[in-house]
C-alpha cells in the first residue's frame, strides 16, 4: 500500500485538498468493491492538528503532523491562497521535512499554486514545473532557476509532479492514480468524477496579461505602444528608433523585465486581439486574422495554434458566443 501525505498548509485552498482526499480514497472504495485490498493509505498532514484553509473560512482537521511522520511515499502540496510570499512563509516549516522525505525516497507532487511551496523547497532547480498561468510572471521572477511550462497540465520529472491552474489538478490525480494502480482504475475514477481524460495543455485558457511588473520605462512604454498598435505591422528596429535605443540593447532588456523577446510580445498581443475576436464576433477567421495585423494566413494559423494550442477554428467553435438575432 501507498502512503499519500496530503499536505494541509496554512492558508491552503480546500477544493484542491478535498479534491485529491475524495479522489483517492474513492479508489480504494473501488478495489473494496473488488474484494481487494486499498491501494492507499492517505493521510492530512499539517504543521499542527488543526489548520485555517480558504482565508480562514474552513479549519482542517489533520490526521497527523508532520513530526510524527517518518516515513511517507508520496507528499502532495495543495494550491495556496492570498499573497504568496508570505503563503510561503507561513508553511516554510514544511520545506526541510518535505526535502527529508524526498531524500528517503518520497515523490512529491504539486498542484495549481503549490508549486510556489515546491519550488521553495529547491528540489525544482533545473526542472520543469506547471503551476496557474495567471501566476507564470510571479512565479518566473522568484524561481528563475526552474523551467516553468507554463502551457503544461502535468509535469514529471522524475517522480516530481506539478499541475496547471485551478481545477486541472484533478488531471494530475487520475495521472498518478493510473501510474500507481493501472489505466483502469483511472478511468473509472474519471467517469465516476466526470473528469475528461488525456488533457495535455492549458494553453487555450491562458490569457496573455503582459508583464509590466518591473521598473524599466523605455521598455513599458514599447509594451504600450505594441498593446495601442497591434493592427499594424511592427518592427523591432522601429521601436527601438522611436524609444531612441539600440537593437540589441532594446531586445536584452525587453526580455529581462518581460520575458518575452520583442518578437514574441508582438505575437502575444495580436494573437490575445484574435482570441477575443473569435469569441465575441461573428468575422471569419481571415477577417479576424487581418484585423489584428497578419497578411499570411498560413503564419497566423501557426502561430495561434502554437500560442493556443487550438487552430482559429477550433478556437471559434470552442468559445465563440452565441449572438441573438
Amino acid at each position: 500500500m501507498k502512503h499519500i501525505s496530503i499536505l494541509v498548509p496554512k492558508g491552503a485552498i480546500l477544493g484542491s485538498l478535498e479534491g485529491s482526499r475524495q479522489l483517492l480514497t474513492q479508489v480504494n472504495h473501488f478495489f473494496a468493491a473488488k474484494g481487494e485490498a486499498p491501494a492507499f493509505d492517505v493521510q492530512l498532514v499539517g504543521l499542527s492538528a488543526h489548520t485555517p484553509v480558504t482565508g480562514g473560512l474552513f479549519t482542517v482537521n489533520t490526521d497527523a503532523v508532520i513530526d510524527n511522520v517518518h516515513k511517507t511515499d508520496l507528499i502532495i502540496i495543495p494550491a495556496l491562497d492570498g499573497d504568496l510570499t508570505q503563503a510561503i512563509e507561513s508553511n516554510r516549516d514544511f520545506i526541510p521535512w518535505i526535502i527529508k522525505q524526498h531524500s528517503a525516497g518520497a515523490e512529491v507532487a504539486s498542484l495549481c499554486l503549490g508549486a510556489f511551496l515546491l519550488a521553495s523547497t529547491g528540489l525544482l532547480k533545473g526542472r520543469k514545473c506547471a503551476t496557474h498561468w495567471m501566476a507564470a510572471n510571479a512565479f518566473q521572477q522568484m524561481f528563475p532557476e526552474v523551467e516553468l511550462v507554463t502551457e503544461k497540465i502535468i509535469t514529471d520529472e522524475q517522480g516530481i509532479y506539478s499541475s496547471g491552474g485551478a481545477f486541472s489538478y484533478l488531471n494530475l490525480i487520475l495521472y498518478l492514480i493510473e501510474k500507481f494502480t493501472g489505466r483502469e482504475m483511472a478511468i473509472l475514477s474519471s467517469k465516476v468524477f466526470a473528469i475528461e481524460m488525456e488533457r495535455s495543455s492549458q494553453s487555450p485558457f491562458i490569457i496573455f496579461q503582459g508583464q509590466k511588473d518591473h521598473a524599466d520605462h523605455s521598455v513599458k512604454k514599447a509594451q504600450e505602444y505594441i498593446e495601442q498598435n497591434y493592427q499594424e505591422k511592427i518592427t523591432v528596429e522601429q521601436l527601438a528608433s522611436m524609444f531612441a535605443l539600440g537593437r540589441r540593447n532594446l531586445e536584452r532588456r525587453f526580455k529581462k523585465a518581460t520575458s518575452n523577446t520583442v518578437i514574441e510580445y508582438i505575437q502575444r498581443v495580436k494573437i490575445e486581439a484574435a482570441k477575443m475576436n473569435l469569441e465575441n464576433t461573428r468575422n471569419s477567421v481571415n477577417e479576424v486574422m487581418y484585423n489584428v495585423g497578419y497578411t499570411d494566413t498560413k503564419a497566423f494559423r501557426s502561430t495561434f495554434k502554437r500560442i493556443t494550442g487550438l487552430s482559429p477554428v477550433e478556437y471559434k467553435n470552442k468559445y465563440k458566443r452565441e449572438l441573438v438575432n
